[in-house]
């Protein structure tokens, strides 16, 4: 025996997709239902646990088995909660598992074992019976009692056996759909550092990350006592039933001579400033009202386990192609950020639910109990949060990737990216660009720039990172464009070699190679994949699956590909050019240098319990809470990026926050 394909349907009453996996299985009445399993891709066959058929003991002892590799979709799922149903350490034998869902998304495709079926092209009999969502909802998830049931709690097989046949040839094919897509993906390998960062992705998930539950049930507490407050104060002024309704809201204050076409965050602000009375403080409500954000604190309390502990907050390769990790549950890649000095006494104002005291030092309460959010997440007793990132990181590989030496003696010296910017594109010594001088303003112009024009955007770009907040006007726009472009040409020429070259490479079938990419068509006719490939620098591919030529909005050739429309949820054709497919590389090597430096933290025994976008959060006891040697680790250069200028700033806390 090689192989082992595996999918199990299981029982608890813990919702999975509010508390995650972890919860889900620690749960006391958690129950493996069937298993299904293939040996060396043979014809599927299932136990049926929950009407009392027992494992084969060749299963038990190939499970055991180090040399026989399990695979499942979604394996993690599988991993854990057959851990916990032999009795095993989830860690003993997690390098022995291989998750189908990775290794679609590792190829360009999408989340979802049907989806996945359908975009790799399975034919319609080889897909998931559709319904499987509602044979899961009656058999693997609470039932809720009314007359017709008998007042029952829980469907088992002998209540529905019909559906039960139902949901076991459901539970095979499932086994079935997933050879299929493995097989497909074979000559598409997942690298054996990506399977080795998929282990380390599940070690942090399963350790998990304490949270301050004395802080969350505060910051509920307040959240209510003072929304009620503020409504009714509210309907005091207005005389409406609902002064939350932007409906009713827009009809009151129209009566009062204000007409406004929406009640949006920056519409509301700016109305504040400009009315008075009971008008002005009905709409400092309503902005008050918009800060509150207690959505995370109640995720937590989903999700917490009984030691206290949020785990599975990471989602591994959720950002497809680029590899970036995705937030789950709680969402940490998305949290409000703290501007507050004394983070530290507003927590213990919330911790001990004093509401008037909140009120009286920092005004707006729920935008305090917004910034306190990240402040949950604490360290394990005894220990500290050593919390580092990446300074500029993209900034940093772009330089690096194009070879702009300018950029990169930038970052080899004072690093002041923005100031250097302004410098370059308006021909002003550096050493003006500083606060208390005229030329101080040209930095705002420079930042801008950076953060906006890197991927070949325009002006557009410029006002969506807030250009117009900052003081510009939209006529001067085109201008900074036009400098940054001029300041920075080997950016420019990457754009356009990388464009250039994909369009080749999609003519001719011919490999090219840009910058230390290469630029490639792979397929395997026989199965019906077909890819258009860019490896990077650590070896790692990106995909775009089922490429063609056809002509843009601009009558020019341009590469579409098939990916899931973010909006739509559809799996449908889109198109790129040089500047997106930068923002793809660039971002996919910092994902890489996050990936290289998470693994070097762990072999120098740090124990990382979650990473914000190139942050990486650690657990340390207090005596080996070493910020400098982290820093170090951090900032050490990467074997496959030689020259790449990497620093990394942090900080020591009792709390998670922004520094």
């Amino acid at each position: 025996m090689r192989t082992l394909n595996i999918d199990i349907e299981t029982f608890s009453s813990v919702d999975i997709k509010k508390a995650g996996l972890y919860k889900y299985v620690q749960s006391p009445d958690f129950e493996i239902l069937l298993f299904a399993y293939s040996i060396n891709g043979e014809p599927t066959k299932i136990v049926d646990l929950a009407q009392g058929e027992r494992l084969p003991g060749e299963i038990i002892v190939a499970m055991a088995d180090s040399q026989i590799t399990k695979h499942a979709y979604n394996a993690a799922f599988e991993w854990y909660c057959l851990s916990k149903y032999l009795g095993w350490d989830p860690l003993s034998w997690l390098n022995q598992w291989r998750c189908t869902m990775f290794h679609g998304l590792y190829c360009g495709y999408t989340v979802g074992l049907g989806p996945t079926a359908k975009a790799i092209g399975l034919p319609q009999d080889k897909r998931k019976m559709s319904v499987g969502t509602s044979l899961i909802k009656l058999f693997c998830t609470p039932t809720k009692p009314n007359k017709k049931n008998g007042g029952r709690t829980r469907t088992l097989p002998h209540h529905e056996p019909e559906k039960w046949e139902l949901f076991k040839e459901y539970n095979i094919q499932d086994v079935e759909v997933e050879k299929e897509i493995e097989n497909k993906l074979s000559k598409f390998p997942v690298p054996l550092q990506e399977q080795k960062m998929w282990e380390l992705d599940q070690r942090i998930n399963a350790y998990g990350v304490a949270v301050d539950r004395q802080l969350i049930d505060g910051a509920l507490y307040i959240n209510d006592v003072t929304t009620a407050t503020l409504t009714e104060e509210a309907k005091q002024i207005t005389g409406l039933n609902n002064p939350n309704s932007a409906a009713q809201l827009t009809k009151w204050l129209l009566e009062k001579g204000v007409e406004v076409e929406n009640l949006q965050e920056e519409t509301v602000s700016n109305l504040v400033k400009s009315t008075e009375g009971d008008v002005k403080r009905a709409l400092e409500i309503r902005q008050e009202l918009s800060k509150t954000s207690v959505k995370k604190y109640e995720a937590m309390v989903s999700a917490v386990c009984e030691d206290g502990r949020v785990r599975g907050l990471l989602q591994f390769y959720g950002a497809n192609r680029t590899g970036r990790w995705a937030g789950r549950l709680v969402q940490v890649q998305n949290l409000p950020r703290n501007y507050l000095e004394t983070l530290g006494h507003a927590r213990e104002l919330v911790r001990e639910k004093k509401v008037d005291a909140l009120k009286l030092i920092y005004g707006n309460v729920l935008d305090t109990l917004s910034q306190l959010i990240r402040t949950a997440f604490v360290p394990s007793e005894g220990n500290l949060l050593v919390i580092s990132d990446f300074s500029a990181i993209e900034a940093r590989v772009i330089a690096w990737l194009a070879g702009e030496q300018w950029r990169l003696d930038v970052f080899n010296t004072h690093g002041k990216i923005y100031e250097a910017s302004a410098s370059q594109m308006f021909g002003v010594p550096i050493e003006l660009i500083k606060k208390g001088n005229p030329e101080y303003e040209l930095r705002q112009k420079g930042k801008v720039a950076e953060l906006a024009l890197g991927y070949q955007g325009g002006s557009g770009a410029l006002i969506s990172m807030g250009a117009l907040n900052m003081g510009l006007t939209e006529e001067e726009l085109p201008d900074i464009v036009r400098r940054w472009r001029s300041s920075n040409k080997r950016i420019q020429d990457l754009w356009y070699s990388l464009e250039n070259a994909a369009l080749s490479v999609m003519r001719t079938g011919q490999p090219a190679g840009v910058r230390g990419l290469i630029i490639a068509r792979e397929s395997d006719i026989q199965n019906g994949l077909d890819f258009l490939t860019i490896t990077l620098p650590s070896g790692r591919k990106l995909f775009y699956v089922k490429p063609f030529l056809s002509e843009n909005d601009f009558g020019k050739d341009s590469i579409y590909y098939y990916s899931l429309n973010q909006t739509t949820k559809k799996w449908e054709q889109t198109n790129t050019y040089g500047g997106k497919l930068v923002e793809n590389v660039v971002q996919a090597i910092a994902r890489d240098c996050l990936a290289v430096t998470l693994d070097r933290l762990e072999k120098a025994g740090y124990q990382t319990v979650m990473h914000i976008h190139d942050e990486a959060v650690l657990d340390v006891p207090k005596e080996k809470a070493d910020l400098e040697k982290v820093e170090k680790i951090m900032s050490q250069e990467i074997s496959w990026a030689p020259g790449l200028p990497l620093n990394a700033d942090g900080f020591v806390s009792e709390y998670y926050k922004k520094d």
